[in-house]
């Protein structure tokens, strides 16, 4: 293989779910030329990985009229085909990345095991030994059929020392000192019935100070933010608030030194398992044995409800998911998982 064309474009969870194919393809061939093609958002996490060497930008939005598709297809299609690719790897499995993957013209086209919106009619889905394992897995799978043996699962993601300085004067700023033990929150989630409670967590901050741990919250958008104001006011002390502060680089640099992560099924709690941070996932409308922490599964606290794994981005029910895992539950396995350490 010479030149491989990765399509996984969003959201960042799912793209940190994919980063070992990078390396993967690299093991197995050194000299190929592996290029990926990513939406803005996930894109700060492929820069300066050392098993891609050229990233493509596709800016969806930016083709959503008419107007707007005619315009800026040509000049996509024409980046997109400067390489002449042998093989195309459409880990999104949707017709989007269909597109990119077809119009890529590589004669090789494979895809996971879940294609939709008939995306398995321009890349063959790989139903691999995985395919009802982890996702991380799922996606090596792909890798596996391209002729990756797979000896090592790596998360390649490169801090440069700039965003190190950065993270550190950032943590100090908001109230906190990167050398002290901290553990970080990841309060929201893009489904809203990922979210545990914001007065658990809360309730979760004032017990991490009584033993000595310092809660530092992360995320961005409105969401986060109007989340982090409630366990503000809710708690006895504000945990320190790092939401909107940092880029995903930063983010991925404050994690790495936590002692611990904790949030529901999220970009910034895969973040940190592919770190090897210690990470507990509570969880509900997905189910730890596909969308749990890789590598650290055992942590995954499920609902304990009999609807759970239903997939649905808001519960049809009304029910909040997540408010039936308690805030003593989440302690005992933090306890669990530091005791380890």
């Amino acid at each position: 293989m010479k030149n491989i064309l990765v399509v996984k474009l969003s959201a960042i969870g799912d793209v940190i779910h994919a980063l070992p194919v990078s390396y993967a393809l690299k093991e197995a061939w050194p000299d190929a030329r592996v290029t990926w093609v990513v939406e803005p958002p996930a894109y700060p996490l492929l820069v300066d990985n050392p098993y891609i060497d050229d990233i493509i930008l596709f800016e969806k939005k930016k083709f959503k009229s008419l107007g707007g598709f005619m315009q800026n297809i040509g000049p996509f299609k024409a980046r997109l085909q400067q390489t002449r690719y042998d093989a195309a790897l459409d880990l999104q499995g949707l017709f989007k990345s269909a597109a990119i993957a077809w119009l890529s013209g590589a004669p090789v086209r494979l895809g996971t095991c879940n294609m939709r919106e008939c995306s398995d009619k321009i890349s063959r889905p790989v139903i691999g030994p995985h395919a009802r394992g982890h996702i991380v897995e799922r996606y090596l799978d792909v890798a596996r059929e391209l002729g990756c043996p797979v000896n090592k699962v790596v998360f390649p993601v490169e801090i440069s020392d700039r965003d190190a300085d950065l993270s550190a004067r950032i943590l100090q700023q908001a109230g906190a000192r990167a050398e002290n033990p901290y553990v970080v929150l990841a309060v929201g989630a893009n489904w809203p019935n990922k979210r545990w409670p914001a007065k658990y967590f809360a309730q979760l901050s004032d017990w991490l100070y009584e033993q000595k741990i310092i809660p530092v919250i992360v995320g961005g958008g409105m969401v986060d933010s109007q989340l982090s104001g409630e366990i503000a006011a809710a708690a006895e002390i504000p945990p320190v608030n790092l939401v909107g502060k940092t880029t995903l680089k930063q983010l991925a640099c404050i994690i790495r030194q936590a002692r611990l992560t904790l949030g529901g099924d999220t970009g910034p709690v895969h973040l940190s398992a592919g770190l090897g941070t210690p990470t507990v996932m509570v969880m509900g409308p997905t189910d730890a044995n596909r969308n749990g922490p890789y590598g650290q599964l055992a942590n995954a606290i499920e609902a304990d409800r009999p609807c759970k794994y239903c997939w649905k981005r808001a519960c049809p029910k009304g029910l909040d998911c997540l408010s039936r895992i308690s805030v003593d539950q989440v302690k005992a396995k933090i306890q669990q998982v530091l005791a380890k350490e």
